[in-house]
């Protein structure tokens, strides 16, 4: 897809015309929203865009130039990397699975544990820790300054051709705020189209609202509270609790609330990619996780039948919206 086509998608208007069946949710509950945010100090532009684009898929930014962005948010899964945890630098296991950058734009917080609180934070971690990109971002700005094919695509984003670290932060950040889901089936549902999904996903929206309180955390259009929850699974990893004061007891193991927005057809699913399946993180939901203090107040185990399972799981599958048709950029000739 080309540049000019991305920036449309990201500032395409959506509308909901239709209330939903269930009176306990509102038409405004599951609208999309009518623009892609973006902060007054670094606005969207097809330019930014096109450049962001370019560094998102150059390995020239690892210090080995063997991994870009893409290596680990990748088109073909999701933006993710379909790996339980992923590889770094050194071939390294990291301890957490790689979130999903789409829909990225609407994020307060970043990573599983919201240590960053912007995109353009966010765009530098992977690149300077040690055991992902492994770079320095000093070094990088020399490296990419050496490539002459980067000089009009800086130029062309920000008017003079300076390279520094703000510049590709900006333009990575601006170039992941394109990311957003295709309309999905159930956005068709919710529009009006009775036939857009199945009975059985209808009886599973009703069971996503009701019987199994999914929508407690998993709200919005994105399906996301966009808050922290330690839902009880066994894991050592605090999560949230590193990043802010450990008398938090709340935030002990909690981690960001992901979006069930174009879910992995088979997982990894949770934030250490331990569940592989829908119907086995749904069970894991039943049963309540870990009881321990810090455990979210949300977690109430309940119980559903066979069918209710399957029901569920139908609905969970009409919020896909299928691959964006996003191909890598000719990178620049040094």
């Amino acid at each position: 897809m080309k540049i000019r086509s991305l920036v449309m998608l990201a500032c395409t208007v959506f509308s909901v015309h239709a209330s939903l069946a269930d009176d306990k949710i509102t038409q405004s509950d599951y609208q999309r929203p009518e623009a892609v945010p973006a902060p007054e100090s670094n606005p969207l532009t097809e330019e930014k865009t096109a450049l962001g684009k370019t560094l998102f898929f150059d390995p020239r930014l690892s210090r080995d130039k063997s991994m870009s962005c893409a290596t680990c948010h990748s088109p073909d899964q999701r933006w993710s990397d379909g790996r339980v945890v992923p590889l770094g630098s050194e071939e390294l296991s990291q301890p957490r699975r790689t979130p999903t950058v789409m829909n990225s734009a609407w994020l307060k917080a970043l990573m599983w544990d919201g240590r960053a609180k912007s995109l353009e934070a966010q765009a530098v971690l992977p690149i300077t820790t040690p055991h992902e990109m492994n770079y320095n971002m000093k070094e990088l700005v020399q490296r990419l300054g050496e490539i002459k094919g980067y000089e009009p695509l800086f130029e062309s984003a920000y008017g003079d051709a300076e390279i520094n670290t703000q510049r590709i932060a900006m333009a990575l950040a601006t170039f992941q705020r394109t990311l957003v889901s295709n309309t999905s089936s159930f956005d068709l549902w919710v529009n009006g189209d009775e036939h857009a999904i199945s009975s059985s996903a209808q009886r599973g929206f009703q069971i996503f609202n009701n019987e199994a309180q999914c929508a407690a955390c998993h709200k919005s259009w994105r399906f996301t509270d966009d808050s922290f929850h330690d839902i009880g699974l066994d894991s050592p990893d605090l999560g949230r609790g590193k990043v802010i004061p450990v008398e938090v007891t709340i935030m002990q193991h909690a981690f960001k609330t992901p979006t069930l927005r174009d879910l992995p057809e088979n997982g990894p699913f949770m934030h250490d990619g331990s569940m592989s399946d829908l119907e086995e993180v749904i069970k894991h939901y039943e049963d309540g996780g870990i009881q321990r203090e810090s455990l979210s107040k949300e977690m109430k185990p309940f119980e559903l039948t066979e069918q209710q399972r399957t029901d569920l799981i139908a609905f969970l599958k009409t919020l896909d919206g299928g691959s964006l048709d996003i191909d890598p950029p000719v990178l620049p000739m040094e």
